[in-house]
């Protein structure tokens, strides 16, 4: 599926001049996210303003941001972080505040997408995926996920406490709207971990987001918890991997400022042009994750809206992740994790 390049001629940026301040230093995670920000995002914002972008990639060290702004050397502009980290650095004084009136108007984006120290650069999904060729019959839920009589074979599940808790609840019959006050108590993570136990002689962790389609593909395992976006991926290079969205546990990551920035005034007109309708519209066509803007959905067809997170009929039993829950509950349950991992 070819896809044009973003020459956007958005509104946002036909005000801007050319800044002097050198190059726009823009740090993401890389992979199918990063050329789809490529190509909605950073080659509009190059061509509007003659400011050329670097891209760097990394893998979240928010220890790297903290360092700079600690030294007082920041060499990074504009970083993707995701949600725990935009509360934790926002607390700990290492991001630039936002000026929300250069990047748009709140109420047309989604609540969550709006922080005092960040702008909501997209929703997206860890949710559950299999072969359409090797698996006939579609698992509809996470008890289907964790039956291996009716499903024989290897489950692929990230290696960490994070959303595999909350799968475990979906699957002993928990709904998703009550999954994190039963967490929240000794006898629901008792629960889960019981849970969680059952299935892990079948369990292959990954811990890269590549590796659960290629588990997929190379038939390792016959189902895996995945980031929708890798699957979408996968699908777009002719694989007939398939997501099921019932129980998926959704989730924004943030476009921040490290404070101390040399190009500050740039990356805010970076971050407000990657937050405008038409580049997110632009940037949901290469990958399927969820614009943050509202304005952007009507600029997609159905074909698009259809493999969105955000899209009704995929989110109607989603679960949103709690950043608080695990900003509070976190570190005990992943060091539990860790140990009933090692047994």
């Amino acid at each position: 599926m070819k896809l044009k390049p973003a020459l956007l001629a958005l509104s946002v940026l036909t005000s801007l001049p050319a800044l002097a301040d050198g190059p726009l230093t823009l740090v993401n995670f890389g992979g199918a996210n990063g050329a789809a920000q490529k190509k909605a995002y950073v080659e509009g914002f190059e061509k509007a303003t003659g400011n050329k972008v670097v891209v760097v990639e990394y893998n979240g060290e928010q220890a790297k941001i903290k360092a700079m702004v600690e030294s007082k050397k920041v060499t990074w502009d504009v970083v993707e972080v995701e949600s725990p980290d935009v509360n934790r650095g926002c607390d700990e004084g290492l991001f630039e505040k936002i000026d929300w009136s250069k990047v748009g108007n709140k109420a047309d984006f989604q609540p969550a997408a709006v922080h005092e120290c960040g702008v909501g650069a997209f929703i997206w999904s860890t949710v559950m995926a299999y072969d359409g060729d090797k698996l006939k019959t579609a698992p509809t839920t996470w008890a289907d996920f964790w039956d291996t009589k009716k499903f024989p074979g290897k489950r692929g599940m990230r290696k960490g406490a994070r959303y595999n808790l909350e799968f475990a609840l979906m699957a002993d019959g928990v709904k998703s709207a009550d999954v994190y006050k039963v967490l929240g108590t000794k006898d629901g993570a008792e629960r889960a971990f019981k849970k969680l136990t059952e299935l892990k002689p079948h369990i292959q962790w990954w811990e890269a987001g590549a590796q659960p389609p290629q588990f997929l593909v190379a038939g390792d395992v016959t189902m895996t918890t995945a980031y929708n976006g890798r699957i979408d991926a996968a699908q777009r290079e002719g694989k007939n991997l398939k997501i099921t969205w019932t129980g998926g546990i959704y989730d924004l990551d943030y476009w921040v400022m490290p404070k101390g920035t040399p190009n500050k005034d740039a990356a805010l007109k970076f971050i407000a042009m990657a937050s405008s309708p038409d580049a997110q519209a632009e940037y949901a066509k290469n990958i399927s994750y969820g614009p943050t803007n509202n304005k952007a959905l009507p600029k997609l067809d159905s074909k698009v809206l259809n493999l969105l997170p955000t899209s009704d009929a995929n989110s109607k039993d989603a679960l949103r992740f709690n950043i608080g829950f695990w900003a509070d509950q976190g570190e005990a349950l992943e060091k539990r994790f860790s140990a009933w991992a090692a047994q």
